[in-house]
């Protein structure tokens, strides 16, 4: 039997979003609506996005490469990624993740780390204890360029 994805919707992001404004700083509000719809939807396809490594890379990597928030895209991906792991019983993962996650997402932003790598990072984050020495070097030669 195929595993149950649950998902949130986009006024639940949005709320997210807020609660890190008023509670961390930043300028509030919303860029473009579609850009926080469309991975909340597209996310949704099994056909796309199979697995929930799949699903939770194209979550974080959209929010944080697309800008749909004027300001905190970092902050609301890790914070949104970790709602999407807790809602579908990965809680275990969550702590290490929002800590794994800080510098990966500002990597990400930057350019330096790309969906394919970031996929390789969740993919640890959910079912590794630690790096492996081979993801570690790929982060590093990452970032070194």
């Amino acid at each position: 039997m195929d595993e149950i994805i649950l998902y949130f919707d986009v006024s639940h992001a949005i709320e997210v979003h807020d609660w890190i404004i008023d509670n961390s700083g930043g300028l509030a509000g919303i860029n473009n609506l579609g850009l926080l719809e469309s991975p909340l939807e597209h996310i949704q396809n099994d056909n796309y996005y199979p697995k929930i490594v799949d699903k939770l890379t194209h979550l974080v990597f959209s929010i944080i490469k697309f800008h749909a928030f004027i300001d905190g895209n970092k902050r609301s991906s890790i914070a949104l990624g970790s709602y999407f792991l807790k809602l579908n019983g990965y809680d275990y993962t969550v702590k290490k993740f929002v800590l794994k996650m800080e510098n990966i997402a500002v990597w990400v932003a930057e350019g330096k780390i790309s969906k394919e790598l970031l996929a390789d990072v969740i993919e640890s984050l959910i079912y590794e204890d630690n790096f492996s020495e081979s993801l570690k070097l790929n982060i590093l030669l990452a970032i070194s360029d």
